[in-house]
């Protein structure tokens, strides 16, 4: 920890930041990432450079190409198979973010994909039309790689959305926007661990321009960056519709001049450019400083006996207003989309009656004290806990409807997201949700003493040792350790006594907190019987020879997660499966 701390220090100390004014740079066209479509996807995660200072070459990463990846077009329902080689020379992963697949299909960090290596995760497209994307999620790696290039978007489409008259041409009235804030060191590499981020890439464009037709245009935002949140608006102000979230349209278009996006998020929205005379020219921007204090981009985070990160208040596009893309309109397209809908298929969340199970995750930090000087930079964790590659932190259940309190006692404000599933917020504060939460989300904004209830329930997968993950999706937090693990289990995969002839065990209870016992049903009386526990990976916790037939083992230290039980005697064996919960 305090290793990490003064390496953050070094850095920063190192770093020079490139201070750009928001006209610092000449006007340049908008990057339109290249689709892929159909059901087989090659992806190639490889090395290259690009020139965004001048000629200064800039090492970076990309998928099928130099810096970013092309965006996938899929079809919900679709069999797919992503052919994933890491050309890097270092380890990555590629994590599906929003879809609901296995856990081994997942793309966390368990599912390695080493140098030269191709991974093949195949599975069918389950999600509704959405906006999703793809990037990495290795464990301690995952800011770098994606700074340095590896960020691509998924477009799901489905027969539902498609009988809404909305644009859906890709390039030419439907724009995938990823928008990102950098910062450069003085080698003109990506500088990360840094709040100098001052420069503001969308589809790893500066200073970008669009142009866009007079007619209503649809724009996907997807917030990429590593930490910072956008306020986004138009320039003059004026209404457009949001008609998505994370996982799909709203109930109905939602007018409002405003959508804030914290990283991970994404929304589509609506714009009828058909106001505009064609020449016109406005801008998308980020209204800063309407940002809460504590969101990572407004003008403060903290108090002033407390520095939160280092370098924050230096950077110009804190709490301030800034152009993020210029619209430059055009003349109508043949078949232009002139009108918004009214309404689409209503989104019902769950019935908190149907309530299964309820959790809380609480959002905690470390602070280090010097003088009358707090420096909160983390790490910060979820409850009181950090990251382990060997640790389950929750054990949930196929099937099971959950309520999960999100608590927020830090200085900062956490987007949370959670793998595998979507979820409905249910209030926040104990107050319905804003309209743009109405939808199905992946990731909320969890501000400072905020509380935010979701349900949501687990279904499809199974898996008793591989885990999905639960995490703040400020990146270096995520590295740092602010992540979790939970396992989906299958009810009917548990509590079955496994037997050999009229050779049983039994353990009660399971799942267990404190203690189990063991109960052991046609063992020979006279015969020492030999217990063995390993863990989900195999690992050896408990072992002791035991020689009544019933035995009680304190399990309150024990890890949450899955174990086997190995009971041997003469010349059998028999093993029994077993959860410890917290």
């Amino acid at each position: 920890m305090i290793y990490n701390y003064w390496k953050r220090i070094a850095l920063i100390i190192l770093l020079i930041a490139f201070v750009i004014p928001l006209n610092g740079f000449s006007q340049n066209p908008l990057f339109i990432p290249d689709t892929i479509s159909g059901t087989v996807f090659n992806l190639s995660v490889q090395t290259g450079s690009k020139q965004f200072i001048g000629t200064n070459n800039t090492p970076t990463f990309g998928y099928n190409g130099s810096f970013l990846g092309p965006t996938l077009l899929i079809n919900k329902g679709d069999s797919i198979t992503l052919n994933v080689t890491n050309n890097l020379g270092q380890a990555t992963t590629v994590h599906w973010h929003g879809f609901h697949v296995s856990p081994m299909n997942d793309g966390g960090p368990h599912q390695i994909i080493n140098p030269g290596a191709t991974w093949s995760p195949a599975f069918k497209i389950r999600n509704e039309a959405a906006t999703f994307w793809y990037h990495p999620h290795g464990e301690g790696k995952t800011e770098i790689q994606i700074s340095k290039g590896l960020a691509g978007m998924i477009i799901v489409r489905d027969t539902i959305e498609a009988n809404y008259v909305l644009p859906r041409r890709y390039g030419i009235d439907d724009f995938p926007l990823i928008v990102q804030s950098k910062a450069f060191d003085v080698l003109y590499q990506f500088a990360t661990a840094t709040h100098e981020d001052s420069i503001i890439m969308v589809n790893g464009t500066i200073d970008p321009y669009l142009q866009v037709p007079r007619q209503v245009v649809r724009l996907r935002l997807l917030n990429g960056s590593a930490d910072r949140t956008y306020s986004f608006g138009l320039s003059d102000n004026s209404n457009f519709y949001l008609i998505g979230s994370d996982g799909g349209l709203l109930s109905q278009p939602y007018s409002t001049n405003r959508v804030r996006l914290s990283t991970g998020e994404r929304a589509e929205i609506l714009v009828d450019f058909s106001t505009y005379v064609s020449g016109s020219q406005l801008y998308l921007k980020s209204y800063a400083s309407e940002l809460s204090k504590g969101i990572i981009g407004a003008d403060s985070v903290g108090t002033n006996s407390i520095v939160i990160m280092e370098g924050y208040y230096s950077n110009p596009l804190n709490g301030a207003d800034f152009n993020v893309l210029r619209f430059d309109v055009t003349p109508t397209t043949s078949s232009p989309v002139t009108t918004i809908p009214s309404a689409f298929a209503p989104k019902i969340p769950l019935s908190e009656s149907s309530m299964d199970v309820e959790r809380s995750v609480h959002f905690s930090a470390d602070t280090i004290t010097s003088g009358n000087q707090g420096f909160v930079d983390g790490p910060f964790l979820m409850n009181e806990t950090p990251f382990n590659m060997d640790s389950i932190n929750i054990v949930t259940y196929l099937n099971d409807i959950e309520i999960w309190t999100l608590t927020n006692s830090t200085m900062v404000a956490h987007p949370f997201h959670i793998h595998d599933i979507e979820f409905y917020v249910l209030d926040i504060n104990g107050n319905p949700p804003p309209t743009e939460y109405s939808g199905l989300k992946d990731v909320i904004l969890v501000k400072p003493n905020d509380t935010v209830r979701f349900i949501t329930q687990f279904t499809t997968f199974s898996d008793p040792v591989v885990p999905y993950m639960f995490h703040c999706h400020l990146l270096h937090h995520e590295d740092d350790g602010m992540m979790g693990t939970f396992l989906v289990i299958d009810p009917e995969t548990i509590g079955i006594d496994e037997k050999i002839n009229d050779v049983s065990v039994s353990v009660f209870p399971n799942p267990g907190r404190n203690n189990i016992r063991i109960s052991l049903n046609g063992f020979y009386a006279n015969e020492r019987t030999y217990l063995n526990v390993r863990d989900a990976l195999g690992r050896t916790v408990f072992s002791e020879s035991i020689e009544s037939s019933d035995h009680l083992i304190n399990v309150s230290k024990w890890s949450t997660g899955i174990y086997i039980i190995s009971l041997k005697q003469n010349n059998y064996i028999i093993h029994k499966k077993i959860i410890i919960e917290k």
